[in-house]
């Protein structure tokens, strides 16, 4: 089984940004002081969450694959983030992970079941990232990230929807082709 399969060059620069941003986020948390200027205060410093928020990043390389799975994985690292660390900011990279993974849920899922079955995990990533999010100070901020998620989705249906019409016409004019 080949990893890289299917994985496109502009693919490689989005998980780049992600992976730099959650490990930018990380290092944040790890550096801030008791005067941090957050909405609540911070329970960890370790220096273990800059590789976890790392990895939970990382799938996004494998969204033309799958979605739905490098869904799951971010979520699974990002639910276990949250009693290993508690109060830390996370915000700042998985909720730009979870815009960009709208958009791929859009252009990339397939069925409308598989579409559904992302959102709801867009939801459940979404949440996982807010409930002890200290920049946040906790779900609250869903009222603008849920939102947000939806335009990338439209977008990425927009998108889709457009290369499929792409795909359905012919390429040639068959008025001038001669025979």
């Amino acid at each position: 089984m080949d990893i890289v399969k299917n994985i496109r060059p502009l693919d490689y620069v989005l998980a780049a940004l992600m992976v730099a941003l959650a490990a930018f986020i990380g290092i944040e948390n790890v550096n801030a002081g008791a005067d941090a200027d957050l909405e609540h205060a911070l329970d960890s410093h370790s220096a273990l969450m800059i590789p976890v928020f790392v990895c939970a990043a990382l799938p996004i390389l494998w969204r033309r694959r799958g979605i739905l799975a490098a869904i799951g994985v971010s979520f699974a690292i990002l639910a276990a983030s949250v009693p290993a660390f508690g109060w830390v900011t996370r915000c700042g990279f998985a909720l730009p992970l979870s815009f960009a993974m709208a958009y791929a849920v859009a252009r990339f899922a397939g069925a409308r079941q598989n579409q559904l079955i992302g959102l709801v995990g867009l939801v459940a990533l979404q949440f996982v990232t807010l409930i002890k999010d200290s920049s946040t100070g906790g779900l609250s901020a869903l009222t603008f990230s849920l939102p947000v998620a939806a335009v990338f989705y439209g977008i990425g249906l927009l998108v889709q929807n457009h290369a499929e019409k792409q795909v359905a016409e012919p390429t040639l004019d068959t008025k001038r082709v001669s025979a």
